[in-house]
């Protein structure tokens, strides 16, 4: 275990910051997303459209990817960090989705955002990681810039 995790201490590390990563990911359902369950019929199309507005999606993932790229800042490892955002965010919207689908449907679409939330995660921790490592080799060393 030591050498997996570098000691209890980091191993606890970890698993609090995955912990607070899936509170804040799910509460963002929450607040952005789960509230609004109204269709919205254009007047003149008589096309509907929604539940949710194109600003709630954008405010939810921009959220999400705050949330994300902090945790990895501080240093909550991406498999932690990923999982935990991935898993309780999907399960906070299969728990508002699944009541109120009678068609089970709700299913394809569980799997669908844990598929784009695990590449979202991915591609990001990926971005994060390649920026650090241009960021560390450009310090400058004895005030000389490399």
């Amino acid at each position: 275990m030591t050498s997996l995790f570098g000691g209890p201490r980091r191993l606890i590390r970890q698993i609090a910051g995955a912990l607070v990563v899936a509170l804040l990911s799910a509460s963002q359902w929450y607040v952005w997303m789960a509230w609004d369950t109204e269709y919205q019929t254009d007047p003149v199309t008589q096309v509907s459209s929604g539940p949710y507005e194109a600003w709630q999606v954008a405010g939810c993932a921009v959220s999400l990817l705050v949330v994300f790229v902090g945790a990895l800042l501080l240093g909550v490892r991406p498999l932690w960090a990923s999982a935990a955002l991935t898993l309780a965010f999907t399960a906070a919207w299969t728990a508002t989705a699944a009541p109120a689908d009678s068609t089970g449907m709700y299913g394809v679409g569980m799997i669908m955002l844990l598929a784009g939330l695990t590449a979202a995660t991915s591609a990001t921790a990926s971005v994060v990681a390649g920026l650090r490592r241009r960021l560390s080799t450009r310090r400058p060393v004895n005030g000389v810039t490399a």
